[in-house]
């Protein structure tokens, strides 16, 4: 891709890699496979042997996640039937399942089950129709490509192939009561309690001081447990209770975004078929902006318009047609109609809603939306004439438009002025090209805001190799030249600045509700209080959880002279009493620490997420590491530009440091006096601290294995041979005590594991299962290859 960011691993340049295409692969389930590099052959789903067979895999997998009578239906047997296969496992008949857990968790049963079920029982295990499974699968932040983009083979999974057959599962027994002679410890927080924690409203005293002083505003994240996919259709689960808004105050956000899709909110004049329940979303947004505003958060709307549309569309509309994008092509925005439509649809949305907070635009995404949006607008007929600067410039313009036609519309049906600020549109260059910025800032509308990713460009050598940070990145300690290119640029044309951050947590990892390295975030905050930034977006669908970093981020805006040390000691007594310098030296040297991430490709494909719940291979598996999604054992993909010995080392780092800061935290708090609060919150902060060691081990662990295990394939000599095979045998035992620990962390804190637009990286059976996985490894293939 012509791209002069090209040297910068970036979200974007993950998705569009190759020849994949980020619209309209969901049409036909097989796209993307014959480019894929995984031959016909290697489309078969993988063989777990630590299983007696793939029904027990699916049993074990899903007893804690799907109602065990519906697991029976899928497997065309009886309750008992699957009660008598998980106790032979020794597995404890599981609590039920509720149907608020199972609709907070589709995605994990769909990753669980990638490589069990074929899309049939995939449909019946969800309970969904076909076309609802397609929606999410495109609709939630590309699913489909976190899982690889394409399903691979599966044979129908039914219990009458298993009658007859001798009960295998004895061996996985034996391995249960071997690794844990004490029983498996029982869950004491179940997956997603943290959502009625969160939902409680704080105490009065549970807040950052200062609040009411003006510092960086906006300062708007995404809700930590919002669903992606179609939320305003559906309000019954609710993405923002009262009690999480008030937390969100506290912890020092004044504002949240939601993802839409304009024509599921408001009518598409072409096809009234593609808005069926508009009137309903609009007027369920309109309750929730009315809520929200009561407790002190704004709602921003994520426009990334016009979207796709297939090409048979187009058949009965050729004069709207954009440029072709595999199967489908784009809605012109040169196109005087299309225009009209863009407008007209943000005037119902502010006419209807005036106290939104505003919107935020992305014009060059992963999504093809304009026709230069990937750079390809030399292909339509209209927006060859114009330059990319002039159609992009204009797209925002014609956003503007809409916003204060839907004001003036308001305006003139209430009789009197908007009382408060109008909707604020936020522009964010992300995907811009250089040479596009210049032309693209120098005509925007005046009221428009521009947003830029704070540390992108930013330059850095980690373990002797030199590279730049692209977005998503706490290690690194912005903001980059890029952005402060881009707000120099606005600044001339009198328009303010938005730095976009990851103040939370970022996919260096994500499978925490933060990053605990308070240092870096608030030396950033810092940074950009000096370079006089007028708002933050505090991170994407990562991050969102009330985190001591959201709030030094806040002190620091809200307080022109308080240091980082100072914000972090502030918000550390706050919140851990007379512990908290002991904790402020903690996040000190986490941050020293997790300045060696070996920030690059590896950024979206290591098993950073995974950690110990990723499985080991004793051959190649073939399969290519996916976005955040399944890392299998691609370690070319992990490493990026990082020597695999450099990559490794460097992780080792990260686990060390934060393991001497837990154990210097724990030396240090000995003795102390605290609340029953303050203990819990502080137990709290260890798991987070532990969970990044345990995750950058196992991730270093998993990248030796494979390393060892393929030179061995190879290796002749005997002795090196031996070597190898006892540093395998070293590897696999540290990986069981690695997922045996992460076990009894998630059992007691749900937050871990989790991220909104992922659901569970793992579960506590995963973990376990991860056990049975190097354990079969130890006693089956390892003696074969000795």
């Amino acid at each position: 891709m012509n791209n002069n960011h090209s040297g910068i691993f970036t979200r974007r340049k993950f998705l569009v890699s190759g020849t994949l295409l980020m619209s309209g692969f969901l049409f036909d389930w097989n796209v993307g496979l014959a480019n894929s590099g995984i031959n016909s052959v290697d489309k078969r789903a993988l063989v777990f042997h630590h299983f007696p067979n793939t029904l027990h895999a699916f049993i074990w997998r899903n007893w804690h996640l799907v109602p065990i009578e519906r697991l029976a239906k899928v497997v065309k047997a009886v309750k008992d039937d699957v009660l008598a296969i998980g106790k032979g496992m020794g597995l404890s008949v599981p609590n039920p399942v509720s149907a608020d857990q199972q609709q907070r968790s589709y995605l994990t049963i769909i990753r669980c089950n990638w490589h069990l079920l074929p899309r049939e029982q995939l449909l019946e295990l969800l309970d969904w129709t076909d076309e609802k499974l397609t929606f999410t699968l495109q609709e939630d932040d590309f699913f489909y490509i976190k899982l690889g983009s394409l399903k691979p083979f599966c044979q129908p999974v039914l219990y009458s192939e298993l009658k007859g057959q001798p009960d295998d599962s004895k061996w996985i027994k034996k391995i249960l009561n071997e690794e844990f002679p004490d029983g498996i410890p029982l869950v004491k927080e179940p997956l997603f309690h943290f959502v009625d924690e969160l939902s409680a409203p704080p105490e009065p005293k549970d807040t950052f001081t200062n609040r009411a002083v003006a510092g960086f505003s906006p300062r708007f994240g995404y809700s930590y447990f919002a669903l992606f996919g179609d939320p305003l259709l559906d309000p019954s689960i609710d993405p923002f209770p009262d009690g999480f808004l008030s937390r969100m105050v506290a912890s020092g956000m004044d504002s949240t975004w939601i993802h839409i899709v304009l024509s599921k909110i408001t009518p598409f004049p072409w096809d009234p078929f593609l808005s069926n329940h508009w009137e309903q979303r609009l007027k369920n947004l309109k309750k929730l902006v009315v809520r929200a505003k009561k407790q002190g958060i704004g709602i921003f709307l994520y426009l990334n318009e016009p979207r796709t549309l297939p090409l048979s569309f187009f058949e009965h509309h050729p004069e709207l047609k954009g440029v072709i994008v595999g199967d489908q092509a784009t809605l012109c925005t040169s196109h005087p109609a299309v225009q009209k439509y863009l407008a007209d649809s943000l005037a119902i949305i502010t006419g209807a809603i005036p106290n939104l907070a505003g919107f935020f635009s992305i014009t060059a995404s992963e999504n093809p939306t304009n026709c230069w949006s990937h750079g390809k607008g030399a292909g339509c007929p209209r927006c060859s004439k114009h330059s990319p600067a002039a159609v992009i410039a204009g797209l925002n313009t014609t956003y503007q438009n809409g916003i204060e036609k839907g004001i003036r519309n308001f305006e003139q049906h209430s009789g009197g002025k908007l009382s408060g600020k109008m909707p604020q549109l936020i522009v964010w260059d992300w995907g811009w090209r250089d040479e596009w910025a210049d032309g693209i800032i120098s005509a925007l509308p005046s009221k428009v805001a521009l947003m830029s990713v704070s540390e992108w460009d930013l330059p850095i050598e980690r373990g002797g190799v030199k590279s730049k940070i692209g977005e998503y990145s706490i290690s690194a300690i912005g903001p980059g030249p890029r952005a402060q290119r881009h707000w120099e640029l606005a600044r001339r044309r009198g328009l303010k600045t938005i730095a976009k951050i990851q103040a939370g947590n970022t996919w260096e990892i994500a499978a925490v509700p933060y990053i605990p390295a308070l240092g870096n975030v608030a030396h950033h905050a810092a940074n950009l209080r000096k370079a006089q930034v007028n708002g933050l977006m505090l991170g994407w669908t990562l991050g969102g959880y009330p985190s001591p970093n959201l709030e030094v981020v806040a002190v620091i805006g809200n307080n022109p002279t308080l240091s980082p040390l100072q914000a972090m000691e502030q918000v550390a007594k706050r919140r851990y009493g007379i512990a908290g310098a002991a904790v402020v030296q903690a996040w000190q040297q986490y941050s020293i620490a997790f300045s060696e991430f070996p920030f690059g490709s590896g950024l979206y494909t290591a098993p950073l997420q995974a950690g110990p719940s990723n499985l080991l291979w004793e051959a190649p598996t073939r399969y290519s590491a996916t976005m955040v999604g399944i890392p299998y054992d691609d370690v070319t993909a992990w490493t990026g530009a990082y020597p695999v010995n450099i990559f490794i080392s460097q992780l080792i780092k990260i686990a060390d440091g934060f393991d001497q800061g837990l154990v210097q935290l724990k030396e240090k708090i000995k003795g102390l006096t605290l609340s029953e609060k303050e203990s819990i919150a502080l137990k709290r902060e260890c798991n987070v601290a532990e969970t990044v060691a345990i995750h950058c081990r196992s991730a270093a662990n998993q990248a030796n294995f494979i390393t060892l295990r393929d030179r061995l394939s190879s290796e002749k000599e005997r002795n090196v041979r031996q070597l190898t095979i006892k540093g395998l045998e070293a590897l696999l035992r540290n990986e069981i005590v690695l997922a045996k620990r992460m076990y009894i962390l998630q059992i007691s804190d749900s937050r871990l594991g989790f991220e909104a637009s992922n659901h569970y990286f793992y579960t506590p059976d995963d973990l376990i299962e991860k056990v049975l996985n190097c354990c079969d490894l130890l006693e089956r293939w390892l003696p074969e290859i000795s």
